[in-house]
């Protein structure tokens, strides 16, 4: 694919993701060579936007494979549909047609669905495969996802060999639950992506929540921060920082204070423990050195 590092770079400011030179390099060398990009890094600290904007970078269809335990092939590649073959074979059979007359045609394209991994092989143009999560996905499936990502091409039994008809931009996220098979690293770019530094925050929070006042998205920026090192169950993740932020300008409040952030931890915080536990530290947290 024929890109720069500075239209990636100016494609990632102008779809409003604020980054860093690393982040940047790594999008542009997955498209430029035309490799699966892993990213690595804790739930919510914006792994699964960078496939989203890549997708509007590249002005394409961004197709997801949400992984899970338990997910095979079937799901994630095709299945038949077996309703709609076996209404076309009770009609056919009224008509006397045998068997071998049938098959060829209720196994054609018309009665596949499509899953996410064939439909990013089979689409007319480049699109942006986002295989999320594959952490959650057993080691069976990440074996079967390995020829895949090699060849961009898999077998059905009664149609043959689907080749892509334009490599797919594969980005694969992993929150690390399990450690991935080197076979799998071997395939890809690495990129880690940590949650954002104070600076980093206030800046994404200032261009997704206009009319937040300055002071107010710096110390809440801060207040995120300093709850993250506290080693909660589920730290807050970007998403649920904007929403904080949000909150905070719907009820009006202009100064982080034990009462407001006491009151509002709901929005950041969605565990019981967590809660506890950053309630009880607030008013040493507000305490701190701006």
């Amino acid at each position: 694919m024929d890109v720069t590092q500075e239209f990636v770079a100016d494609g990632l400011r102008h779809a409003h993701y604020i980054t860093n030179e690393r982040v940047e390099t790594a999008v542009f060398l997955a498209l430029a060579l035309e490799k699966p990009l892993l990213i690595e890094g804790p739930a919510g600290a914006g792994k699964t936007e960078v496939a989203k904007v890549v997708a509007k970078l590249l002005g394409t269809e961004l197709i997801r494979l949400q992984c899970y335990e338990g997910l095979d092939e079937a799901r994630a590649l095709y299945e038949w549909n077996y309703q709609k073959q076996l209404l076309r074979l009770q009609a056919d059979q009224h008509q006397g047609l045998h068997w071998e007359e049938l098959s060829k045609d209720l196994f054609s394209r018309e009665y596949l669905l499509e899953r996410p991994l064939l439909r990013a092989i089979s689409a007319p143009r480049k699109v942006v495969l986002l295989i999320d999560e594959i952490d959650k996905a057993d080691e069976e499936f990440e074996a079967f996802l390995l020829e895949l990502l090699s060849d961009f091409q898999v077998s059905v039994p009664e149609l043959g060999t689907l080749r892509a008809l334009d490599r797919p931009v594969v980005v694969l996220t992993s929150n690390r639950a399990r450690e991935l098979s080197d076979a799998l690293r071997r395939r890809c770019l690495h990129l880690f992506i940590d949650f954002p530094g104070i600076d980093q925050e206030r800046r994404i929070i200032e261009l997704k929540v206009p009319g937040l006042d300055h002071q107010l998205a710096s110390a809440a920026a801060r207040m995120v921060n300093a709850m993250r090192k506290l080693d909660l169950r589920k730290p807050p993740s970007i998403a649920e920082t904007l929403d904080w932020t949000r909150a905070l300008v719907r009820l009006g409040i202009k100064e982080l204070d034990t009462s407001a952030i006491r009151s509002t931890l709901g929005v950041l915080l969605k565990h019981e423990d967590d809660r506890v536990r950053v309630e009880a530290k607030v008013p040493a947290l507000v305490a701190r050195p701006k």
